[in-house]
């Protein structure tokens, strides 16, 4: 079976986010990777209520979109979210996604999986680290592990763009999530092929 990675777009609107995670998983492609895009925009995830009946249930008891997207990361071998910067944070909806994850840490679901993070900020000095440094600690906390960009050697995608198609036109943004879609891609492949080799 080929690797998989994820693409989750923590923004509600269908734009810059979605363009610079879509160039990323591009990026994966080339490497022989199976991808797959989620929109958290286009989807019904509520937030977490704190009921903590995931303490005792293998899953979270909220009926929404929230388990197709936990069923897809859980057999993923990479995962790269992207949110936009709403007040130097990720946006609620990649928020509501990433509190629902509680069951998945105590399962150790997404441990040693492959993470990278894109941002993209009204001006280029947003917030946009701010956010990718979030989307770590939520891969951190996963025990997960955590890429940048190659080449450009940054904390992850970082794009600028206010208009739905900013980000198209923002050469620095694209180069940084193409070098992101690149490291993760050849990370997975390594750990792939370290994993089969302990097998033999």
């Amino acid at each position: 079976m080929r690797p998989k990675i994820i693409g989750i777009v923590g923004s509600p609107r269908d734009g810059n986010t979605k363009f610079l995670v879509s160039s990323a998983l591009k990026e994966c492609e080339k490497s022989g990777i199976d991808t797959e895009l989620v929109h958290l925009g286009k989807m019904k995830i509520s937030p977490c209520i704190c009921c903590d009946k995931c303490r005792d249930e293998e899953c979270c008891v909220i009926d929404d979109d929230f388990q197709k997207v936990a069923e897809k990361v859980i057999k993923a071998d990479g995962i790269i979210i992207g949110s936009p910067v709403y007040f130097g944070g990720v946006s609620s909806q990649l928020k509501a996604f990433m509190d629902r994850t509680r069951y998945l840490r105590r399962k150790e679901a997404l441990k040693d999986k492959v993470g990278g993070a894109i941002s993209v900020g009204g001006s280029r000095n947003g917030g946009q680290e701010y956010v990718i440094n979030q989307i770590h600690n939520f891969y951190l906390i996963h025990g997960m592990i955590v890429v940048g960009d190659e080449k450009t050697m940054h904390f992850g995608g970082i794009g600028w763009g206010r208009k739905e198609k900013d980000a198209e036109k923002d050469e620095i943004g694209i180069e940084t999530a193409k070098n992101l879609g690149r490291h993760i891609a050849s990370v997975v492949l390594k750990l792939r092929t370290a994993r089969s080799h302990s097998h033999i």
